[in-house]
């Protein structure tokens, strides 16, 4: 009868080791391992004790303990059973009748014995089972040994529900991580198919994660007029990433890295620098490839016009600094007697390139304001119409080539502004149409009044704006492409500042034009006394 005893005590063990191993939920392992423990010792309460080291715990070399589960015991009466592991879990602690007595005093329950099951593996206590029982008894050799048996299977489980949970949470941080990223992060696996693919690089290339998971990275990251680096394909081709082994150990491939044009779902595209790291097993088998997609359109724009600002500029300050050294060393010859009308007539020419120096600087200086703090404004009621025939006079000194003439009704309304930025607006638009109608002609400045604002138009007979570009030529820095563009003198800045007072004052700038029927550019300004606004 002994025996066949044992057998079903073992086979019970067994069984109830299963269960336990079984569940990798920590909640759902702690419950079956209090159930059964509470039904192999008869018991009426018990409750599981955990060993918790956080972060502030593991700096100071200390470990919370905490009740995980308990059975037969009021919530609000657990901190009353503190004082069995106050002095810590390991296996002997709190188990003197007289602080049994004083527990179960406290609590209202007839708690008579207390049964302790340190749950452990190796040398490291992980918790302790406490089983209440309203009635005293020994335990056998046997039954202590069944027991022991029990924790320690109760210890694997519980321990193995704890990494899962740990791997869990980590996981959870890990794609909290990547899905926030700003960056697009997708991982491949050995045969370079998707298996993750994170919301900024959805967002990039116009497909979804449930489009792109499981293809291959050709199919969905289709790179063009690449810049910089190797395509993965070719890198792939040519053996990347390989691991090589080291007396040091495992070496990897470092990084690969590839610049280029990334094809979007809708056909367009957005320049990419992409960081390809391969990730190896201990073996040195290839498992995943982690890539970060990195949109520098914006970088691409910069270096561009940075290029744009050198050329630029360059050629813009080549011409007049020629001119005013070559006057100048003419003028300078001590082997050479100029006529007075020689002198006069070299330097006019040299005043008038340091007043395109000048021009080009202030420009410059603008385009930097904007950039940096936005345009202020000096305002103050301004009669436009009045700006616009002193502009006007001005210019007709300039050219004898075209018909200046100025259109406004009378009484034309004033209006709240800046006046100087307004004679600079109403000069760059000037100067453009006489510089962009080289053959001559009419230039009209009409004005038209309307209840909410005026209206003033800039109008040539030149060679027009292509409609394609139309939309560009406020752009810092952007000139028309065609033969003229090339040869006519010219930041690309006038229109770009033009643009910058018109909104800073409340207004709006566009333009009409046709190729080589002329160009008209109209801004409106606002009627109404409202202080203008700084734009940035």
């Amino acid at each position: 009868m002994l025996t066949d005893y044992r057998v079903r005590q073992r086979e019970y063990l067994l069984k109830i080791s299963r269960a336990m191993t079984a569940q990798l939920d920590l909640s759902s392992v702690l419950r079956l391992i209090l159930e059964a423990a509470g039904e192999m010792l008869a018991g009426n309460a018990g409750l599981i004790v955990l060993r918790e080291s956080d972060a502030a715990a593991q700096s100071a070399g200390e470990a919370t303990l905490s009740v995980r589960a308990s059975f037969g015991i009021p919530t609000h009466l657990l901190s009353l059973f503190a004082p069995l592991w106050s002095g810590g879990i390991d296996g002997s602690a709190g188990l003197s009748r007289r602080q049994l007595a004083q527990i179960a005093l406290a609590a209202g329950m007839p708690l008579q014995q207390v049964v302790a099951l340190p749950m452990q593996i190796g040398d490291q206590v992980v918790g302790m089972i406490y089983i209440f029982r309203n009635y005293g008894g020994a335990f056998s050799p046997n039954d202590r040994q069944m027991l022991q048996a029990f924790a320690d299977q109760a210890a694997v489980a519980v321990n193995n529900a704890q990494l899962y949970q740990q791997v869990t949470e980590e996981k959870r941080r890990l794609d909290a991580i990547l899905e926030a990223s700003a960056d697009g992060v997708l991982i491949l696996d050995s045969a370079f198919r998707l298996t993750r693919f994170n919301q900024a690089l959805a967002r990039l290339t116009g497909a979804s994660a449930a489009q792109a998971v499981g293809r291959h990275h050709d199919d969905v990251i289709a790179l063009h007029n690449k810049r910089a680096g190797m395509m993965l394909s070719e890198a792939a081709a040519g053996g990347w990433p390989l691991a090589t082994r080291s007396p040091a150990g495992l070496i990897a491939s470092g990084p690969l890295y590839v610049e280029g044009d990334l094809q979007r779902a809708d056909g367009s595209r957005v320049s990419v620098g992409i960081t390809y790291a391969p990730l190896f097993d201990r073996e040195g088998r290839l498992v995943n490839l982690i890539a970060n997609v990195r949109d520098i359109t914006r970088f691409r724009e910069a270096d561009e016009l940075k290029n744009t600002f050198i050329s630029v500029i360059s050629h813009e300050l080549k011409t007049p600094v020629a001119l005013i050294k070559g006057y100048a060393g003419t003028l300078g010859r001590e082997d050479a007697h100029w006529d007075p009308q020689t002198v006069r007539e070299s330097a006019t020419i040299i005043e008038e390139e340091a007043d395109r120096l000048t021009h080009l600087i202030d420009n410059l200086l603008d385009a930097s304001r904007l950039q940096a703090s936005g345009l202020k404004l000096a305002q103050s009621s301004v009669a436009v119409d009045a700006l616009a025939a002193r502009q006007i006079e001005l210019f007709r000194t300039q050219t004898t080539a075209h018909t200046l003439t100025a259109d406004f009704p009378s009484p034309f309304p004033i209006v709240h502004a800046d006046a100087a930025r307004i004679e600079q607006l109403l000069s760059n638009l000037i100067g453009n149409a006489i510089k962009y109608s080289p053959n001559g002609g009419a230039i009209r400045v009409s004005g038209r009044a309307k209840p909410d604002a005026i209206e003033v138009t800039v109008s040539d007979e030149g060679i027009g704006v292509p409609v394609d570009e139309q939309s560009r030529i406020f752009e810092r820095f952007y000139r028309a492409d065609d033969a003229l563009s090339r040869r006519t003198q010219g930041s690309g800045l006038g229109l770009y500042i033009a643009k910058a007072i018109v909104e800073a004052h409340g207004g709006r700038i566009w333009v009409n034009s046709a190729p080589g029927r002329g160009t008209a550019i109209t801004f409106s300004l606002p009627r109404d006394e409202s202080p203008g606004t700084i734009i940035s």
